[in-house]
């Protein structure tokens, strides 16, 4: 029963491992098509995105350790930090020169692109690749559907097509702002690994307050508003791909949300557990 058992999970890995390394490898083709030969030379931020956290992870690898978990965290967390402070630095910049009613008209959010936006996705989109073969690689993932998997299939799908059609750039980059609270979980991930799990001390407990406040309002509230923002103005759209494209990312991202929160409440209660045994 239990052989039966591994051998379809490793059946279901394998099934995984195909299916996202084949559409990885045909994302691939794609960008270096649009790039080599419809010169589309806007597009390079991309491939330096992925070859800036290949580096990273070189780095990592090399000088502070060969755990591939650890490696891929700690350029998760570099990723997280720095599209943070590039989308806060292109929201606060656009804040000074437009104000917030500009700043979420649709015309701004669908069919222009604030200054720095288009180079920052790029970047992302790049990571996002990296991050997905290095998971690959390195088996990071678990289950029949992984999630994390899953997670960068659809951003890279729909990054990649925002980024051809140059349209939603703006309504992408308010996505990113859930880079606030990834900070936290991966600062969490890397805590735990470092074996500092006491729930008693206040770092941990200030980590906590960080972690869930940033899920709620940079993750779970942003990306419900932003979903509320396109039903809202549906009739904007013209005709074509851009809304359901939109709708279909903004549907999954949130339904991740969920299981994220779930995930994020059950490991928040199950170390306040392990605290409060010890004290007992």
């Amino acid at each position: 029963m239990a052989t039966d058992h591994r051998r379809a999970q490793k059946k279901n890995a394998t099934g995984a491992l195909f299916f996202f390394t084949a559409t990885l490898i045909m994302w691939a083709v794609s960008v270096f098509f649009e790039i080599l030969f419809n010169n589309r030379t806007e597009l390079l931020p991309l491939v330096f995105g992925f070859f800036l956290y290949q580096f990273s992870n070189w780095v990592c690898r090399n000088f502070i350790s060969r755990d591939p978990l650890l490696v891929n965290t700690c350029v998760s967390l570099l990723h997280s930090s720095l599209t943070s402070a590039s989308v806060v630095f292109i929201l606060v910049k656009q804040l000074a020169s437009n104000g917030v009613s500009e700043l979420l008209e649709h015309s701004q959010l669908v069919n222009a692109t604030w200054p720095w936006a288009y180079s920052a996705l790029c970047v992302s989109c790049g990571y996002f690749a990296y991050d997905q073969l290095d998971m690959l690689l390195y088996g990071l993932y678990s289950g029949w559907i992984p999630s994390i998997l899953l997670h960068h299939f659809i951003l890279l799908g729909c990054f990649t097509l925002a980024l051809y059609r140059n349209v939603t750039i703006n309504y992408l980059i308010l996505t990113l702002i859930c880079e606030l609270h990834s900070i936290f979980l991966h600062v969490r991930k890397v805590r735990r690994m470092a074996g500092i799990r006491d729930g008693k001390s206040k770092l941990v407990k200030f980590e906590w307050c960080l972690n869930i406040g940033t899920f709620l309002l940079a993750r779970l509230l942003s990306h419900v508003l932003i979903t509320v923002k396109l039903v809202k103005d549906a009739s904007k759209f013209e005709k074509g791909v851009e809304l359901p494209l939109a709708l279909f990312g903004m549907a999954g991202m949130n339904l991740l949300n969920v299981f994220l929160g779930i995930d994020l409440f059950n490991a928040f209660k199950k170390e306040i557990n392990r605290h409060n045994n010890h004290e007992s």
